[in-house]
């Protein structure tokens, strides 16, 4: 048996519907997800699996920093 890459043995792996729980959202969601090649799947026999590792860095890869606003004061004509 050979040994992939990207996948930790402690890793967990989750089913569609978990997945979609794990994002609060539908399950047509994560299968999306899967279809576009948007995030690490695994196939075990004719199973999907989502590592909890690749939603994780999914969420991650989406967050947007907030921006943070100066006060300026108003220019005053010459």
């Amino acid at each position: 048996m050979t040994k992939r890459p990207g996948i930790s043995p402690a890793d967990r792996l989750l089913t569609v519907a978990e997945a979609a729980e794990y994002l609060n959202t539908s399950e047509r969601f994560p299968r999306r997800l899967i279809e576009e090649r948007r995030i690490r799947f695994v196939r075990v026999g004719r199973f999907v699996r989502i590592p909890e590792s690749a939603l994780r860095e999914f969420v991650a890869s989406g967050l947007v920093e907030p921006v943070t606003l100066r006060f300026r004061s108003p220019r005053r004509a010459a």
